[in-house]
């Protein structure tokens, strides 16, 4: 299974938009957020594009209450507190925004671990633990956004940035 993996989008909704375009070109039916959407309204771009959602607060996400009523409103949109684990398939997934928040035990118990906070797209292995962080779906640090496609069976990681005009606005 295909997913797509964002974070740190910090209100950047034509960024977010974009993205989203591009995982749903892929095929993805469902994309991870390792936090900091920042406003509830940094969720709407989840519900345009018709893209489940399963997404953890950031150190920025104030408004947790109107965050959730948001993602109330889209069809399969779920937010949870960091670190939070899910089962996708048969694929352990652990999406804690600082990955300092998570134990190495913790780490150890999942397939796959995404995290954000840092803004820079990385990938590396634990044991059998991939680890990846999408970078900051923003740009407002690195000039790009950026996200991730994952394939859960392969552990196949794919970055994805933006280029184009599309998003600067």
């Amino acid at each position: 299974m295909l997913v797509g993996v964002l974070s740190d989008t910090h209100d950047r909704v034509p960024a977010v938009a974009a993205l989203l375009a591009k995982f749903n070109e892929r095929g993805v039916g469902l994309v991870l957020h390792a936090g900091d959407f920042c406003s509830p309204f940094s969720l709407l771009p989840f519900q345009d594009a018709g893209v489940a959602l399963a997404g953890i607060f950031g150190r920025n996400d104030g408004d947790h209450e109107g965050l959730r009523a948001i993602a109330q409103q889209g069809m399969g949109h779920e937010l949870f507190e960091s670190p939070h684990s899910l089962t996708i398939g048969d694929h352990k997934v652990l999406l804690v925004h600082d990955i300092t928040d998570a134990s190495d035990r913790s780490i150890a118990a999942h397939d796959v671990v995404v995290h954000g906070h840092l803004h820079r797209q990385e990938m590396k292995t634990r044991g059998n633990t991939l680890i990846v962080n999408p970078g900051e779906a923003c740009g407002w640090l690195h000039g790009s956004p950026g996200g991730a496609l994952i394939d859960l069976q392969t552990k196949h990681v794919e970055f994805v940035k933006l280029d184009g005009p599309e998003w600067q606005t």
